[in-house]
């Protein structure tokens, strides 16, 4: 039987709400639910005429869809989940659907590892745009070139953004696995997602597999600086390149220098040193733009459009994000959250603004850092800011106490080793603690993986 309407379980994640777009433009009849309906999402989804229940219903599937997506938020309890199997409605998860209605006849790029996913990928896109190469996309977060997180199109290449978080309630597999990669960007791998991996193995694992499943026509460009990344690529049946600042990479990012509009550096492979500039600051984003740069040039993208691509990118909202200056001092909205990234980020503030005193403002929001796993590494972390300080745990009685973060502690172990760090548990302390405190020309480097109780916007009224 043809599929015509099809609905969607938590269609209101990013994710999820793109798919829900591009399912609708194919032709598709789309619906959906969810508990949590606002912006910037839910207007979107009503601007493309998609009806959204609001809660979770059997009502909701008074209709009877000819198939469900089920989002990875929802639980097997889920009164409408349960109504979809009672009814024999056939159901997929997002990567599952994403594989059947976008992926079919075309070469999916995968970019995956623990950190820069949403930057490497909107990235790729953007320069495969920019050459006249017009891929598809889906992505877990807005380029600002790209103005969507998410597009269909006729010609051959799709960039996807590839998770290695669990797929849904009934395939706790990462999500990656259904993307069925033709190339791949694997990017560092490192411990995270504690609340569904116990540890590094059960991570390298995962990617193990993605590694094992690209053909052997396929091609992974793997970032050398990453000693987990070199294990995993031992798996690969397909051929291979590296990429990255270390030496034994095949393409190698060597630092020119930072200035006021970006990045200056050399892409060395062979005896071939092709110069760029990236309107970005750190190491990290050279080793993303580096992953990026070897992968296209290896699909035959000449590298004088990469260039003038790479030049014109803006990045992405919530990646070193200004959200505002007021009275001189700047406010940067940043998603950072793993110690490693933390680090990254403080170090490329350093770079951009050498002269500014960096406040780095942390909420302790992930699955991951609202434990104690990292305790240590997020004290030396933040200490690389010039005054941190820490939020609380936001809801702090989803993880045992014995197993949580303590961030008083963690102000501690920064002033101990030297450095300034203040614990101040409610956001609106935060920002009278700011107003009273930062001066002309700071930095206010606020990193979290969600809304931060709207801080941003907070301390624009309040410093202004």
């Amino acid at each position: 039987m043809p599929i015509k309407h099809i609905h969607m379980l938590g269609i209101c994640g990013t994710g999820m709400g793109s798919l829900a777009i591009l399912l609708k433009e194919l032709g598709y009849s789309v619906t959906g639910s969810d508990e949590n309906i606002y912006p910037p999402m839910s207007d979107e989804l009503k601007e493309n005429e998609i009806a959204i229940f609001k809660g979770y219903s059997p009502d909701n599937l008074s209709q009877k869809p000819d198939i469900a997506i089920i989002g990875n938020v929802i639980t097997k309890t889920n009164p409408e989940a349960k109504a979809v199997l009672s009814l024999n409605i056939p159901y997929l998860s997002m990567p599952q659907a994403v594989s059947k209605f976008l992926l079919k006849d075309k070469h999916s790029i995968v970019v995956t590892g623990t950190h820069g996913k949403t930057t490497t990928a909107t990235l790729a896109a953007w320069l495969l745009q920019s050459a006249s190469f017009d891929p598809g996309f889906l992505i877990g977060g807005i380029g600002k070139n790209l103005n969507t997180s998410a597009k269909i199109s006729s010609l051959k290449y799709f960039v996807i953004e590839g998770d290695e978080y669990d797929t849904a309630f009934f395939d706790k597999g990462p999500k990656f696995l259904h993307y069925s990669p033709q190339s791949a960007i694997l990017g560092p791998v490192e411990f995270d997602h504690a609340d569904i991996y116990k540890d590094l193995d059960a991570i390298m694992a995962s990617f193990e597999k993605l590694v094992k499943i690209i053909p052997a026509n396929g091609l992974i460009a793997a970032c050398a600086d990453s000693s987990n990344v070199l294990k995993l690529i031992r798996h690969a049946k397909c051929r291979v390149i590296t990429y990255g600042l270390s030496e034994k990479a095949s393409y190698r990012a060597e630092f020119t220098k930072a200035t006021e509009k970006g990045t200056d550096f050399v892409l060395a492979s062979g005896s071939s040193r092709t110069p760029f500039c990236i309107p970005m600051w750190g190491d990290h984003n050279l080793q993303n733009a580096a992953g990026v740069l070897a992968l296209l040039i290896e699909l035959g993208v000449p590298p004088q459009k990469l260039a003038t691509g790479l030049l014109k990118f803006e990045g992405v909202k919530r990646r070193q994000e200004i959200r505002g200056v007021t009275n001189g001092i700047t406010i940067i909205d940043d998603f950072a959250h793993h110690p490693t990234a933390i680090k990254e980020t403080v170090r490329a503030m350093r770079l951009k603004y050498p002269k500014s005193k960096i406040w780095a403002i942390f909420e302790p929001r992930s699955n991951t850092t609202k434990r104690n796993i990292f305790q240590n590494e997020l004290a030396e972390a933040l200490a690389a800011s010039d005054s941190a300080i820490i939020a609380g745990v936001f809801h702090p009685e989803k993880i045992p106490e014995d197993l949580r973060l303590n961030p008083s502690l963690l102000a501690k172990t920064i002033v101990q080793a030297g450095k300034s760090a203040e614990y101040i548990a409610d956001t609106g302390e935060i920002v009278e603690f700011l107003a009273k405190n930062a001066k002309n020309g700071d930095i206010l480097l606020i990193m979290s993986n969600g809304g931060f109780d709207n801080i941003h916007e907070k301390l624009l009224r309040r410093l202004a």
